[in-house]
């Protein structure tokens, strides 16, 4: 692949998780979105339809994975580094998910901050921001 093409394939990658990001009130069911803008800790939880809320959690954090192993193959090209994201991705989200059920089906006004931050970590592509720097520092050494 050529650097022109890959830089190509970059910009539309991240052009697409931008896209997600800025059209997520339109895409996603989300009550959280106006809930977390507000001053948000000393409000009650909003209502919410839990299995709605998700399957759109899910999805979206699908799509954001796929796009982020499309931005660290193309990157880096290297299978081994997209199938480890992928298991870190896998274990993340099994986790996450957990904690974020938990905190969806018993909210507590002194666990919002922490609930706020679980949250962003599933509808946010923070993994990818966090594995780019890694894989780069790594290749380094190994070179």
């Amino acid at each position: 692949m050529s650097k022109v093409v890959t830089y190509i394939a970059l910009f539309i990658l991240i052009l697409l998780l931008v896209l997600i990001r800025f059209y997520e009130d339109q895409l996603f069911y989300d009550p959280y979105l106006t809930f977390f803008q507000n001053d948000y800790l000393y409000l009650d939880s909003p209502r919410r339809e839990l299995a709605k809320l998700v399957a759109y959690t899910v999805v979206r954090y699908v799509l954001n994975t796929g796009l982020s192993l499309g931005v660290l193959y193309v990157a880096f090209k290297d299978m081994s580094i997209v199938k480890f994201s992928g298991f870190i991705y896998g274990v993340a989200f099994v986790v996450l998910m957990g904690l974020y059920l938990y905190f969806v089906i018993h909210p507590k006004q002194e666990d919002y901050y922490f609930f706020f931050n679980i949250r962003r970590f599933l509808i946010q592509p923070l993994l990818l921001i966090l594995l780019c720097p890694a894989f780069y520092y790594h290749k380094l050494k190994a070179s």
